[in-house]
């Protein structure tokens, strides 16, 4: 597992605890990593919504210095799956 996906599985894992369905971020060049209702974990499995970006721009949602509603708009996050589900994640990112 790279240093970038154990260090997202980390921060994840407290800033979304309880969260109801599945999503999976994909964050390029360093792997996959899947929450669902089991917690937060590295991992590649099909999931409700997956949300795929950059290193540098899921770094910066989980910072805190990025909005994950303005990535999106601005093309720097991409989804593929449940609107309702990536929204619900996206407050609890917030």
């Amino acid at each position: 597992m790279s240093e970038v996906i154990a260090a997202a599985v980390a921060v994840l894992s407290g800033k979304v605890a309880g969260f109801d369905g599945s999503a999976k971020f994909v964050i390029e060049g360093e792997g996959a990593i899947m929450l669902d209702a089991g917690g937060v974990r590295a991992g590649d499995e099909a999931a409700d919504v997956t949300l795929t970006a950059d290193a540098d721009t899921f770094r910066a949602i989980l910072c805190g210095d990025l909005n994950p509603t303005s990535a999106f708009m601005q093309g720097r996050l991409k989804l593929d799956g449940d609107m309702g589900t990536a929204m619900r994640l996206g407050s609890a990112l917030a």
